[in-house]
């Protein structure tokens, strides 16, 4: 029986890491992908994973990777679109830089990536695209303006691309995550503020104070790994794929629900 093959970018933590390990686990070939693969000391030694470069902002870092990964594997089977993070804080605080950096990554290098792979795809009349999204591509707190305007956008992306990938035989499909324990609050995570913007502080505040405990039932990472591969497996032109808990949870109320419950509902978790 033929290997198949995942390239995953954002491999070197969290959601990513632990899918390359489970694809492996599962008898995949893994193309784990990362910006400093350099500073991997546990992917590269697992069979049948290549460990290699790819930045979502750099094209020729795309290719390369992707060239890499053929010329390894024979072929690639699922992309998985991992890579990203979260800026949060007042758009009114926010610098151009921040803005172009945040939808440069979540959106336009996933653009990149997936307008990569297409091709491959496409000779080969199979192959099945993943893209990260959230539940927050779905709903928002505040202060997301950027990060939820990406994960919005991604949802819009892969849906439309179901209409092209179907003349060429392959699925695009979304994962949206729940509450994971990543490092979503660290390097991951890119806060900014202007103290004295005073109108939002106390929201803020509010924001923070009620983070705390949403984190502390957070998922693991492996949770979602699976549920990235039912998406790559169950051979079902089904869409959306909730990981998690609340996320199934929240999927449900926002089916159920207008958009003013919803926004209250999250004010009222906020204490708002």
């Amino acid at each position: 029986m033929e290997i198949k093959t995942i390239l995953i970018t954002g491999s070197s933590t969290g959601i990513g890491r632990a899918t390359a390990k489970y694809f492996q686990e599962k008898g995949w070939n893994v193309i784990a992908t990362m910006r400093t693969p350099e500073k991997e000391e546990e992917l590269d030694k697992l069979e049948n994973v290549l460990v290699t470069r790819l930045d979502v902002t750099d094209r020729d870092s795309i290719t390369s990777a992707i060239d890499q990964g053929l010329e390894r594997f024979g072929s690639i089977d699922v992309l998985l679109n991992n890579a990203g993070y979260g800026a949060y804080g007042p758009l009114e605080a926010a610098s151009s830089e921040s803005i172009r950096r945040q939808f440069d990554t979540n959106v336009i290098g996933l653009l990149d990536v997936t307008q990569a792979v297409i091709p491959h795809f496409r000779e080969r009349k199979e192959g099945v695209l993943i893209n990260v999204s959230s539940i927050g591509g779905r709903m928002t707190f505040p202060f997301g303006s950027l990060y939820h305007g990406t994960k919005f956008a991604v949802e819009g992306i892969t849906e439309a691309l179901n209409y092209e990938f179907e003349q060429i035989g392959c699925k695009a499909k979304i994962v949206e995550p729940g509450a994971i324990k990543t490092d979503f609050g660290g390097r991951s995570f890119d806060f900014f503020n202007d103290e004295e913007l005073v109108e939002y502080q106390e929201l803020m505040q509010k924001l923070w104070a009620a983070m705390g405990p949403m984190m502390e039932n957070a998922a693991d990472p492996v949770v979602v790994a699976k549920v990235v591969y039912e998406a790559a497996t169950d051979g079902t032109s089904k869409i959306r794929y909730p990981a998690g808990d609340d996320a199934v949870i929240f999927m449900e109320n926002r089916s159920k629900y207008d958009d003013e419950t919803i926004i209250n509902g999250v004010k009222s978790q906020l204490g708002i």
